[in-house]
């Protein structure tokens, strides 16, 4: 009798302790397959270079647990959708643009101040910083796993343009944030229009140029008809990879840090675009007849002391929502510096202050 109730209670025990491990077994078994999304065209770097490779190492770091679909060239929807698609569900993780919807991420156009930024590993080493410190309350919605000021755009245009006087008038598309603020500072008319419709919109003199970085200039085609660049930096738009915070907090912990540690910084991960790429890019253009201009210093003055003063105006914008946009600027700028980088658009007068 007692040694059946000796076996009852070695099996009762075992029991137990197999239920208890039950949970371990299964977050190490447990997989995930998540929909990425972008805008970015199927056969541009961005998707080529960044996203498949990054996915991808999800993929081998997991051992197989992480799959992915990707959804590219706006399939899910067009580019200022992409926020909500990855809000709403529609994706678990996708990459976004903030400045394609005015006002939704006030500070975060922080992010798209003209700087010296020519790698987008760089760029997102600023913008990670700056989410941090400041920026991250503006996205509580989802899970935000980087952010960037994606690589310094350029002026490009049907015609050549060599001075303020040159631009007066011209009609130029903006991709949203600081870069309307230059534009208008410069003379010209800014025109915001999906990047899809500005090839046809150049060909027919509907309008005269657009402000963007040479990789969208390469994956657009756009070098075809605007085949004059103005190498004065605009800076860029601000973006990023988020996540739907539903899958993020439903993602077993071990999968989340080898997400955070492939996401956090892709362009790192993946050497996509990053400094050599962005050599590489603008050799590119010049071999497919693109003609790259410098301004003289005392023009680039001109053009950057016109930034300066967007910048101010834009600071006290800021203010005036109860936004820190002065203490925004001067944090930029100071971890801009960190980095090794300039942010031509920073007030000079405001050195040394916080």
């Amino acid at each position: 009798m007692k040694k059946i109730i000796w076996l009852f209670g070695a099996v009762l025990v075992s029991s137990v302790l197999l239920l208890g491990s039950a949970p371990v077994l299964a977050q190490s078994e447990s997989t995930l397959n998540l929909k990425f999304s972008t805008w970015h065209p199927p056969a541009s770097r961005e998707v080529t270079t960044v996203w498949t490779p990054m996915l991808e190492e999800l993929k081998k770091r997991s051992n197989g647990r992480i799959t992915y679909t990707l959804y590219a060239g706006g399939a899910l929807g067009k580019g200022p959708e992409h926020f909500d698609i990855v809000k709403k569900g529609l994706s678990d993780m996708g990459y976004f643009t903030a400045t394609w919807t005015p006002g939704r991420f006030p500070l975060t156009d922080v992010l798209s101040l003209a700087a010296w930024v020519d790698g987008k590993d760089l760029a997102t080493s600023i913008g990670n910083e700056m989410a941090q410190k400041m920026l991250d309350k503006e996205f509580q919605d989802v899970k935000v796993l980087e952010l960037n000021g994606c690589i310094q755009a350029f002026l490009w245009t049907t015609k050549p343009i060599r001075s303020l006087a040159d631009l007066k008038g011209k009609k130029i598309r903006s991709p949203g944030g600081m870069q309307t603020s230059y534009i208008k500072a410069l003379g010209a008319e800014p025109v915001f229009m999906p990047l899809g419709d500005v090839y046809m919109a150049m060909d027919t003199g509907t309008i005269d140029g657009l402000v963007t970085c040479p990789p969208l200039i390469l994956a657009f085609k756009l070098h075809e008809v605007a085949k004059h660049a103005v190498k004065a930096t605009f800076g860029c738009v601000s973006e990023g990879v988020v996540m739907n915070k539903k899958t993020w907090d439903k993602t077993p912990p071990d999968l989340q840090k080898i997400i955070m540690e492939v996401v956090g910084n892709p362009f790192a991960t993946t050497h996509g675009l990053d400094k050599a790429t962005y050599a590489k890019m603008m050799d590119e253009l010049k071999g497919k007849g693109a003609t790259i201009y410098e301004l003289p210093k005392e023009e680039e003055a001109k053009w950057f002391n016109e930034f300066q003063t967007a910048t101010k105006n834009w600071a006290a914008e800021m203010e005036k929502q109860g936004h820190a946009g002065k203490e925004a600027v001067i944090m930029y700028n100071d971890i801009a510096k960190k980095y090794g980088t300039e942010c031509v658009a920073f007030p000079s007068e405001w050195a040394g202050k916080k």
